[in-house]
């Protein structure tokens, strides 16, 4: 981290069209530093970071690095490119082998965040849920309050049309991720946590060591703002602000007299015992107003009233991705969301249940793709579990998100352990044949909840073509 310059040096990311590393490399774009990149495809986000600067190719091969490579007759010091990559970039990759061999400098991703946290004010968000609603809703907040934050997170908010922007203040907002690691880097002014629980079995052999990695997280933030309602974090965390949902709580900020509503949800909101005013939000479940609490704490420490706040707070729509509106077919709403933890798609399936009535529906359908071997095995009970609000749950093949198979987990183990606690679960296995079985499957009165951190969500589009067709077969009739 201390030797990435961020003065003038060129950088090159390989899988830059990764949600993580967009985001970095659209800010140092924007900052006006060189930026190039390579990805297997193009798509809107490597559209976006050429329309402001960045070279983008399209293919993973040497050549890109032979391109990128200074001219001989520059001071190699000043021009070789800083190579970044993610945990998903191994060595066998081309590129990778020739920026070794060129000897030029490599660094992970959260080596390159790491050093933007302390180029700044830094807000860093981590815990195993709620990290992208929660920067999301600091963003918000500190944009609606006129501080332009610098903002770098895990998913796309229409606010600022992507997963990065570059403010003119000394906030950045950033999404810490603690999946490979990598948190121990940050040292930022606040650091959130939101929770702690076990997600990521293919990197941590236990829960202790994760709690470990939050630890050395906390000690390294000058401000620590922390859930009090987790009992992980309750326990183990030192932290200097706390928020809550249980009106019992002695926390800083508690959320009392909550009321779920078909449009989102509302609450008083008491600082150290005082009642400051009152919060509507359109999101929906009580997981989405205990990160709006953290976002209030971030606010007020920094100043904002919270009248402001609230106004602020009530207009944001949510992160794509995060019960993201897709659109209906024939009548069925289609809900895309990223939970892939048990924990997480109870919740989900929570706040799906109380919309029904703003989506005319009456019956709950959640479509699920496991995503990883390894966390379908670790939480298979969990899982099994946790679709209790759902009406009927239809599972996909899992998605390896290129993980070896190293345990005797497959799709259809996981459709029998969710079949011993529901009675009408279906098994697609084949995504290209999902859209024509679900276009005979759904009524106008089901709410559809495509539920992964996989390519579900790609198979929307698919169904909601079949509207298109039916018009015109219906045109076509009539004519």
């Amino acid at each position: 981290m201390s030797n990435i310059n961020l003065n003038g040096k060129p950088f090159h990311f390989i899988g830059i069209g990764g949600i993580g590393m967009s985001a970095l490399a659209y800010i140092l774009a924007k900052r006006r530093l060189p930026v190039s990149g390579s990805d297997i495809r193009s798509s809107h986000i490597t559209e976006r970071l050429e329309a402001v600067g960045a070279n983008i190719f399209t293919s993973q091969t040497a050549e890109n690095i032979a391109q990128i490579s200074p001219q001989q007759n520059m001071i190699e010091e000043d021009s070789a490119p800083q190579i970044v990559c993610s945990t998903a970039i191994n060595q066998q990759n081309l590129e990778y082998k020739a920026a070794i061999v060129e000897g030029y400098p490599i660094y992970h991703r959260s080596d390159l965040l790491a050093a933007l946290i302390k180029d700044y004010q830094s807000i860093a968000v981590a815990g195993t849920h709620g990290k992208t609603t929660t920067s999301s809703l600091i963003s918000y907040l500190l944009l609606k309050s006129g501080l332009d934050p610098t903002v770098i997170i895990g998913g796309e908010v229409n606010a600022w049309e992507g997963n990065a922007r570059l403010g003119e203040s000394p906030y950045l907002v950033a999404e810490a991720d603690e999946s490979d690691g990598s948190l121990v880097k940050h040292y930022p002014r606040f650091g959130i946590i939101t929770n702690i629980e076990l997600d990521h079995p293919d990197h941590y052999e236990s829960l202790d060591q994760l709690v470990g990695i939050f630890q050395h997280f906390a000690s390294q933030s000058e401000i620590v703002i922390a859930c009090a309602d987790c009992p992980i974090v309750n326990d183990t965390i030192k932290a200097d602000i706390t928020y809550s949902l249980n009106s019992n709580s002695c926390a800083n900020y508690i959320a009392t007299n909550i009321v779920h509503g078909a449009y989102g949800i509302e609450a008083d909101i008491l600082e150290d015992g005082i009642n400051i005013g009152h919060l509507c939000l359109e999101l929906s479940g009580d997981h989405n107003l205990s990160n709006a609490l953290a976002a209030i704490a971030v606010g007020r420490k920094l100043g904002v009233e919270f009248n402001i706040i609230a106004e602020s707070l009530a207009s944001f729509e949510g992160a794509k991705r995060r019960f993201e509106y897709k659109g209906n077919y024939q009548g069925a709403t289609l809900i895309d969301d990223y939970a892939h933890h048990p924990s997480e798609i109870s919740c989900t399936l929570q706040a799906g249940k109380s919309r029904l009535p703003q989506y005319n529906a009456k019956r709950l359908v959640a479509i699920f793709q496991p995503h990883r071997y390894s966390r379908a095995a670790t939480f298979l009970e969990e899982f099994a579990q946790c679709f209790k609000q759902a009406d009927v749950v239809i599972v996909t093949s899992i998605y390896s998100a290129g993980e070896v198979n190293s345990t005797q987990i497959n799709s259809e183990t996981v459709v029998e352990a969710i079949k011993k606690y529901h009675d009408q679960v279906y098994y697609q296995p084949d995504l290209s044949i999902l859209p024509k079985f679900l276009a005979d499957f759904l009524t106008p009165e089901d709410l559809t909840m495509f539920l992964g951190a996989g390519n579900l969500n790609q198979t929307i589009p698919q169904l909601l073509s079949f509207n298109e067709k039916k018009s015109v077969q219906v045109l076509a009739q009539a004519a």
